[in-house]
This record gives structure tokens, sequence and C-alpha cells, in this order.
């Protein structure tokens, strides 16, 4: 497959104008929209305008927090979340979800450990989804076990996130969506337990390195940050522990990460023409890359629209659910990288090769 992925990558490059049970196919009708389209999902984060929707088909908006009661769904700007909930009125398509959790976002673990708090906080969960007039949930717990964030960790946190999520589906019923971020490796989840309850897996198949090393290389190269892995190889540790390329939805990053001092938020549209740094195109890793011209070292790792058009065509050859990405306000006002992410993945923008 891979081999057969070059051809097509080597094709693309060549264009210069290219820079348990699952749900029935009723359910996905209601909770999914059009079962054949290929989603495309935004989280937005710290939002501004209203989202322009034309080329997404889900928002998770973020994030909610476990309260500090540990039996609640806290929203530090619930004003916000209302007000983006009214771009259905321009683009009812769109399926909005909460996303709770983030980075550095705790009390899972407490709350979890509990039934009586868990499901509290899985009733809160379907109270906000009805409050807010929203389309499910998301949970973003970084990391189950795991005590990296500088959040609480328990060794019980992997089987009682499967209860959370159980308890959270028989909360918000069979007609809502329920869906979970989970860490590249795939190591902090029982995903043959979460199969019933849960819709598709956002793998956050991004921040795998930093500068002088790829952020999210497609393969791995010798510039793979050592003891990390590649987009392809989360991917795959994924499909590995058993999950259904049709529940996978591939993270991509509409970012950089640069070496210390690299300009703060970089248009990663308009990055090629930065003074002082040359691009650069890693044909193995098939990501582009940044030099700084006073010395020849490695200075930011990014995606630009060439590279995410080669990560949607790889989704697609995959046969996964679609791609996120992290975040919406990475792109330009334009939208080409969601324009670019959508077209690739639904079939309106050529794909050679295929």
């Amino acid at each position: 497959m891979r081999k057969c992925f070059f051809y097509l990558a080597a094709a693309l490059s060549c264009l210069a104008a290219c820079t348990g049970k699952g749900p029935s196919q009723e359910e996905l009708g209601t909770r999914h929209g059009d079962p054949d389209e290929k989603i495309v999902l935004a989280y937005v984060f710290r939002m501004n305008d209203l989202p322009d929707a034309t080329y997404l088909t889900h928002i998770n908006y973020a994030f909610g927090h476990v309260n500090d009661s540990f039996n609640g769904v806290r929203l530090d700007q619930p004003e916000e979340l209302r007000r983006l909930t009214r771009i259905k009125r321009n683009f009812p398509h769109v399926r909005i979800l909460l996303s709770i959790g983030g980075w550095g976002s705790g009390n899972f673990s407490e709350m979890c450990a509990e039934e009586k708090l868990r499901t509290a906080f899985a009733k809160d969960c379907r109270r906000v989804v009805d409050e807010f007039g929203l389309d499910g949930i998301d949970i973003d717990w970084e990391y189950p076990g795991e005590d990296v964030a500088e959040i609480s960790a328990s060794e019980n946190d992997i089987d009682n996130y499967t209860l959370l999520m159980r308890d959270i589906r028989a909360a918000i019923g069979p007609d809502k969506l329920l869906t979970h971020a989970t860490a590249g490796s795939g190591k902090f989840y029982d995903f043959d337990a979460l199969d019933a309850y849960i819709d598709w897996t956002n793998v956050m198949s991004y921040d795998l390195g930093n500068a002088p090393y790829h952020n999210a290389p497609l393969f791995p190269s010798d510039i793979l940050e050592p003891g990390s892995m590649s987009v392809s190889e989360c991917i795959q540790a994924h499909l590995d522990k058993g999950i259904p390329p049709q529940k996978l939805v591939m993270g991509l990053p509409f970012y950089g990460r640069g070496k210390q001092g690299f300009p703060r938020g970089v248009d990663v549209t308009k990055a090629h023409l930065l003074p002082d740094y040359t691009y650069h195109w890693h044909s193995v890793s098939q990501v582009p890359y940044l030099t700084e011209d006073a010395t020849g070292e490695f200075a930011y790792g990014f995606d630009d629209e060439k590279s995410l058009r080669i990560k949607s065509l790889y989704a697609l050859e995959l046969g996964l659910k679609g791609a996120m990405y992290w975040a919406y306000n990475g792109d330009n006002t334009a939208g080409d990288l969601r324009r670019t992410v959508y077209q690739t993945l639904n079939g309106t923008l050529p794909a050679p090769g295929f």
C-alpha cells in the first residue's frame, strides 16, 4: 500500500497548482448527515467571528471541562458556544459537538472513579446538549492513566474511561454523537470495549515532534523525532487495535512547530514567503519545513495545502471516515486549507492515481 501511495504522491508533487456493535445506517443518517460524505471536522477554539462552514461537516467547540465538584460540565464561555450554534441558520448541515477536556484539563480521573459522580457528569452532558441544541459530545481526556499533563491519574483510568463513555451514551441517547480524541499511540484506551458506545475516534496525529524535527510527518524519515511516531504509524497503531477504518478520523495540524525564537502565529499558507528562511519539501515524510538562512538549521515543521492534500489522499486510500484538524483559526481567511481537505476527501478536487 505504501509503495502505491508513493507513486500517487510523486504524481501529485508534479502538479504545479498544488501548493461491539456499530451504529445502524438509520442512526448514521440521524447523527452524521449524509453517510456517504467524508467527515471534515474543525476544532473551534478562541472564536472571534463565526466560522465559515462551507467546507465543514462537523465542529467541535473547544473546550468544556469537568467541574471542580467532579459531577458536571464547566463552561467558561457559554455565550460563545450559544453564538456558535447560530451558524446553523446558514449551514443547517453542520453538526456541532462540545469537546470536553484538552491538554491540562483535569478532574477526569476523580469523576470516573465513582459511579455516582460519573453518572451525574453524564447526565450533565445531556443537559448541555439539550440546553445548547448540540449534536453530541466529544471527550478529549489527555490521557487516561497518564499524568504527563500534570493532571491526576490512576491505574484504573482506562477501565473507568470505558464506563464513562458507556454512561454518556446512555445519557445522551442513540441519536446524538459521542466521539473522542486519542493519543497517536492509542495506548490509553480499550477500543474493543469502547466500540459499542462511540461513533468514531479522532486520532491526534500531530504534535509528534519539535524542531529540529517534523511536527506531523506522514511517513518516518531521518527527521522524525527519536522515540516518536509518524502520522501513518499513528493510524496503523489504531487499525492494529481492531478499529475499523470507517470509524477512524485522521488528525491534521493547521499550524507548525518552530525552534526557539521562530516567529509565533505564522500563517502556514504563507510560510514559504518568510524572509530569512528557506522552504523545503521532504520527499519521504511528505511534509514541508523551513531552514534558517543564517545557520542552515531546521527551523519550522508544518503542513500546507500540498501536504494536507497528500494526507487526505492517504486517508482515502485507507478508507478512513475523514479528517479533523486543530484548529479552525489556523487557516487563512480564504479557507485554503479546509477547502483543500474537504474537496480532496469528497472527490471534487482531482486526485491523480484514483
